[in-house]
């Protein structure tokens, strides 16, 4: 009797207060904040600058200038992410990196992002070759296609054939303590 009754009381409980479940659904009536009457543009259709993407997509991680956390081990890319150019493999890796090849943005405005971040007169200054080819859509396309497996493994790799080129390791990385060669 007593487990009818509790069963009873919890039933009522549900069936005469909706306004606790009511809550959670949208209220049909309800207006947009002001300034947001407007549905948002996907990031891929924005057109916004190299720039203003790089701020969106990476500056979270890799910070506004590219400096990097190793703490949160993001490394910086500031005067260093061009040698990835003169390594074997390098150039597939930053477009296949999860936080590029998984970007809001369409393969075209990832291949100007790539150039933007790789430009000599940029962010990764004399660490991009000064004969490195810019990316484009159809590469970026063909290259992000193939997801990355195995991130810090590849990205050791990648350090090491740096190393064995005299390519002096400047990531702000632990590793970073063991450079050797210069710095290009």
């Amino acid at each position: 009797m007593r487990r009818g009754l509790l069963f009873t009381v919890l039933l009522a409980a549900t069936v005469t207060a909706p306004g606790v479940h009511a809550r959670a659904m949208p209220d049909p009536s309800q207006t947009p904040a002001p300034g947001n009457e407007q549905p948002q543009i996907p990031l891929s259709r924005a057109g916004y600058s190299p720039a203003v993407n790089y701020q969106l997509q990476c500056a979270g991680c890799h910070l506004p200038e590219g400096q990097g956390a190793p703490r949160n081990d993001v490394p910086r890319m500031t005067g260093f992410v061009g040698n990835f150019l003169r390594v074997e493999d390098g150039r597939e890796f930053l477009v296949r990196v999860p936080g590029v090849a998984q970007a809001a943005l369409n393969n075209d405005q990832l291949a100007e992002l790539l150039n933007w971040i790789l430009a000599r007169d940029g962010m990764a200054g004399a660490s991009t070759p000064e004969d490195a080819a810019p990316y484009t859509g159809d590469e970026v396309a063909r290259i992000r296609a193939t997801r990355l497996h195995n991130l810090p493994d590849t990205r050791a790799r990648l350090i090491q054939r740096m190393r064995d080129q005299g390519i002096a390791i400047h990531d702000g990385m632990p590793h970073d303590n063991h450079n050797n060669g210069d710095s290009r």
